[in-house]
């Protein structure tokens, strides 16, 4: 259902803050014309902490729009409430998505039991298929693999992949070997997604993937196809942008770096996020000429 290629979307502001639809569609557009597989909106990357729940769906439904059916479109939609989770499934799938992308309760630290227990109340009336997302990193909250499994395993029909920013490469085949190949994994972490395809992953939800779409889509392909020397390749040349995405607090560097490759989009972000330091662009810089794109 899902596999390759899949930015997560940066959400551009205007000088005053304000959603700007018109660079959004543009990115959008590029996207799909580099070969991207499908897009999520409104994940990390998409600064939704910042985003009202009005404002959230907008751009879901913006993207949507302007994919207009060529490739499937991810929304994020977790919450540490659960009924909040839940409203904002049936907000997603009203939107349009193809898919929400749930990440865990955060902040409030809920046992294994507390998290099987919400995704439990999440497909009691499911929508739309759900995407797991594990970022133990941002959330504080850790689905352990034998909770992923006893998830996946009583609603089979809902829960369809995970996207595991975890770094922890075993679990890709902890997951494969209980879940079978049928269930989608997604790498979370573009430095870490030539093993884990090689572990039984199908792809990538990718920073990256926002400023070298076309080369993000060709390393993919490679990994596909069993080109594990081409593939290689293309990770070796996109490592330092991987690694410079996150030399500031993300999406700083993502934002800077499309400034770079696409001239005049929008640098903005919104508080507590801020643009990405001297050290950090000059990084970005360096590594994008590593990877060809300047």
């Amino acid at each position: 259902m899902f596999s390759g290629s899949i930015p997560a979307l940066v959400t551009p502001f205007d000088a005053e803050g304000r959603f700007d639809e018109r660079a959004f569609r543009d990115l959008v557009e590029w996207q799909i014309a580099e070969r991207s597989s499908a897009l999520v909106a409104c994940g990390t990357t998409g600064e939704a902490a910042t985003l009202d729940k009005d404002e959230h769906f907008h751009v879901v439904r913006v993207c949507i729009d302007q994919a207009r059916g060529r490739v499937p479109v991810i929304a994020g939609a977790g919450s540490n409430d659960t009924r909040v989770a839940i409203a904002n499934l049936a907000a997603a799938r009203d939107a349009g998505a193809a898919a929400a992308l749930m990440v865990p309760p955060y902040y409030n630290r809920p046992s294994q039991e507390g998290i099987f227990r919400h995704f439990e109340a999440l497909a009691a009336d499911a929508p739309l298929p759900i995407i797991l997302y594990n970022v133990p990193g941002r959330t504080v909250t850790d689905i352990q693999p034998a909770t992923v499994i006893r998830i996946v395993r009583a609603f089979p029909k809902v829960f369809v992949g995970i996207k595991d920013a975890t770094g922890v490469l075993t679990r890709a085949t902890q997951h494969r070997l209980a879940l079978g190949p049928d269930f989608i994994q997604l790498s979370g972490n573009d430095e870490t997604a030539l093993p884990f395809n090689a572990l039984g992953g199908v792809g990538c939800i990718s920073v990256t993937a926002n400023v070298a779409p076309r080369l993000c889509a060709d390393f993919q392909t490679a990994c596909a196809e069993a080109r594990w020397g081409d593939a290689l390749a293309l990770h070796d040349r996109l490592y330092p942008l991987h690694e410079a995405m996150f030399t500031d607090a993300s999406p700083g560097p993502a934002k800077y770096a499309l400034g770079v490759v696409r001239p005049g989009f929008p640098q903005t972000l919104r508080l507590p996020m801020t643009p990405a330091g001297e050290a950090s662009r000059g990084l970005v810089d360096a590594a994008l000429a590593t990877a060809g794109l300047r």
